[in-house]
């Protein structure tokens, strides 16, 4: 199965946390590939694959810049994705911004799951201002994340 990782980004940390899944979870995945938001459309949503939103937020609780074309199509353009299976990763600085924390990745989780598509296990935040380095934390969650949902997907796709 494919994993896509769609990447919002200010200042390239969500970037980053991408290239290190990619990196470190090749071994569960036959193929990852991180694509950057952005000149993405919605028909990205069309291409077999597992997905990743990994989004920072910029300000109070808006997606980045280079996400925004692509937030405002699938809010103007909206499809059933049903299809669609998916997990969230989501940056924000909780020291800065605590009524808007991590509100870059909540908005792509909202607007997905209106449209249909399932997201599988809990968003992933990360707090800039935590002290934690995001991509050791983010490789750890994204690992547990597709050991535990990988069999059930492979299951869905043998039945079907």
């Amino acid at each position: 199965m494919k994993l896509k990782i769609l990447v919002g980004t200010t200042t390239q940390t969500a970037e980053c946390v991408a290239q290190a899944i990619e990196l470190d979870c090749a071994d569960l995945v036959s193929e990852i590939e991180v694509k950057l938001m952005d000149d993405l459309t919605p028909a990205v949503f069309d291409e077999p694959a597992l997905f990743l939103i990994c989004c920072a937020t910029y300000g109070s609780g808006d997606v980045p810049d280079n996400a925004q074309a692509f937030y405002a199509a699938l809010l103007s353009q909206p499809r059933y994705l049903g299809h669609v299976r998916y997990g969230v990763m989501s940056l924000g600085d909780q020291g800065s911004y605590p009524m808007t924390f991590a509100r870059g990745g909540r908005n792509f989780d909202e607007c997905l799951q209106d449209q249909g598509a399932k997201r599988l296990g809990e968003v992933w935040t990360h707090d800039a201002s935590s002290g934690i380095e995001p991509e050791a934390s983010g490789i750890e969650w994204c690992r547990q994340w597709l050991t535990t949902h990988l069999p059930e997907l492979e299951r869905e796709a043998a039945a079907s």
